[in-house]
C-alpha cells in the first residue's frame, strides 16, 4: 500500500536531481585560477600569503595559516599542543572521521563525551565528569556541527582547569560569531574546512588560526616538511639564499597558490552566502514546524547560526520513517545526507576503544532520527520550496 501511496505522489512531482550540496563558483572564481595559472607559480606562494592575511583580518585571529584540508589543520594543532604516544584528547563521537582519527595517528588515545539533548554538539556536563577522571589528557576538540556553536564559554574554562588545549574543529562554522567572537577564535586554536561542500570552498583545504605565537611558530614550521623558511621564498626572491635546514620531520599540508586564488574570492562573499543559506533555514523552518512528528535542527533565531547543515529530525509518531523519507526524497529527485554516524558505531573505534552502541545514547539518538537536506547558497527559489512541498506531502 506504501509503495502504491509512494509512486502516485512521486509521479505528480518535478523530477529533475537538486542535490544535496552544490558550490557556488563565478566567473570571478574562474578568473583568479587563470590569473595564478598565467602567474609562472602554482603551489604554495604570495597569493597564499594574502589569503592568509585576509582571512586573519576577517576572524580577527593574529595567526592563519592555510593548509590543504581541515583534517590536516587538526593533525597540525594536535602536534603543536605537544600531543603525542600516552596522551589523551577528549571529542565527540557525532562528527566526521577525521576529527578522531588524527588523534589516532599521534599516538594518542580518543575519548568520546557524548552530545548534549537539546542538540548535536558536545555536552558540557558531561565533559567535566569525563575530565574528573581522564588522564593525561592534552586536549578537547568541540565540534560545532551543522554550524551552531557549542557552549565554548563553559568548554574552554573547564579545559583550561585540567591544563588542555582547547581546539575548535570549526569546519561546519565559518563565518559564525559566539558572544562577539568568530567561532575557531575562542579557543587556543580553530580549525576552518573548506572542502567542496563547505560554507565556502577552495575545492580542497582549511585554515587554522590561533594567538599564541607558540603555537604558530610551531604550525608554521611544521606545515611543510619542518624546514626552517618559506620555500616559495627561496625560488621566487632575488635575494634568497639556497640553503635551508630541516628542524622537525614535518609534514606536506601546504595550500597551492591555485586553490588560495579561489578562496579569497569566497572569502569577500561568506557573508552574502551565510545570509542565503539563513533565509532557507527560515524557509524551512517556518514550514516544517506545524508538521507532526518532525522536529526543527538545534538552534534558534537568537543564535548565530552558519547553516552549513540543515538536519531535520524525524520522530517515531511521523508518517514516515527516516529512512523511508530519505528514500522517497531521492524518487523524488532530491538530494539528502544523514549527519553523522556516530564514530563509536564505526568497527575501527568500537575494537579498538571497545565503544558499544548505548555508550553515547544521545549521539546514536540524534543518529536515527536525523536527514539532511539541501541548504547551498545559490539554490533557487523553486528548488526550496519543491523541497517543501514535498516534505509537506509525505509527511502531513
Amino acid at each position: 500500500m506504501y509503495q502504491q501511496w509512494r509512486n502516485q505522489i512521486m509521479s505528480e512531482i518535478n523530477n529533475d536531481f537538486i542535490p544535496f550540496a552544490k558550490p557556488l563558483i563565478s566567473e570571478e572564481e574562474e578568473q583568479a585560477v587563470l590569473r595564478i595559472m598565467r602567474s609562472g607559480w602554482l603551489t604554495t606562494g604570495s597569493e597564499t600569503l594574502a589569503f592568509e592575511k585576509e582571512f586573519s583580518s576577517f576572524v580577527s585571529a593574529p595567526f592563519a595559516f592555510a593548509v590543504n584540508s581541515a583534517t590536516s589543520g587538526l593533525h597540525l594543532a594536535l602536534e603543536a599542543a605537544g600531543v603525542g604516544q600516552g596522551d589523551t584528547v577528549i571529542t565527540s563521537p557525532y562528527t566526521f572521521a577525521s576529527t578522531a582519527a588524527v588523534v589516532h595517528h599521534l599516538g594518542a588515545k580518543v575519548v568520546f563525551c557524548d552530545t548534549e539533548v537539546e542538540s548535536f554538539n558536545i555536552d558540557p556536563q558531561k565533559l567535566a565528569e569525563i575530565l574528573k577522571t581522564t588522564k593525561h589528557c592534552k586536549a578537547v576538540i568541540p565540534v560545532h556541527v551543522g554550524g551552531l556553536p557549542c557552549k565554548m564559554n563553559e568548554i574552554v574554562s573547564l579545559a583550561h582547569q585540567y591544563g588542555c588545549t582547547v581546539i575548535e574543529d570549526a569546519a561546519h562554522a565559518f563565518p559564525v560569531t559566539y558572544n562577539g567572537k568568530y567561532i575557531g577564535t575562542i579557543g587556543d586554536i580553530g580549525v576552518y574546512s573548506f572542502y567542496a561542500t563547505k560554507t565556502i570552498t577552495t575545492g580542497e583545504g582549511g585554515m587554522v588560526v590561533t594567538a599564541s605565537e607558540k603555537i604558530a611558530k610551531r604550525i608554521k614550521t611544521m606545515r611543510l616538511h619542518g624546514i626552517d623558511r618559506d620555500v616559495w621564498n627561496r625560488y621566487t626572491s632575488k635575494g634568497a639564499t639556497w640553503y635551508y635546514e630541516v628542524l622537525d620531520a614535518g609534514f606536506k599540508y601546504n595550500l597551492p597558490d591555485i586553490l588560495s586564488a579561489i578562496g579569497r574570492v569566497q572569502l569577500k562573499k561568506a557573508n552574502d552566502f551565510k545570509t542565503q543559506r539563513t533565509a532557507i533555514a527560515e524557509a524551512y523552518n517556518s514550514a516544517f514546524s506545524a508538521i507532526k512528528g518532525c522536529l526543527l535542527p538545534p538552534g534558534n533565531s537568537a543564535e548565530d547560526h552558519a547553516w552549513h547543515l540543515y538536519s531535520l529530525r524525524i520522530l517515531h509518531e511521523a508518517k514516515l520513517s527516516r529512512d523511508e523519507l530519505i528514500e522517497a526524497l531521492t524518487n523524488a529527485g532530491i538530494g539528502t545526507s544523514v549527519h553523522f554516524i556516530p564514530l563509536h558505531l564505526m568497527p575501527f573505534y568500537a575494537k579498538t576503544y571497545h565503544y558499544k552502541p548505548d555508550d553515547f545514547p544521545n549521539a546514536v539518538k540524534h543518529f536515527n532520527s536525523v536527514v539532511s537536506l539541501p541548504i547551498w547558497h545559490g539554490m533557487n527559489n523553486n528548488q526550496v520550496h519543491r523541497i517543501i512541498e514535498t516534505i509537506q506531502t509525505l509527511l502531513q
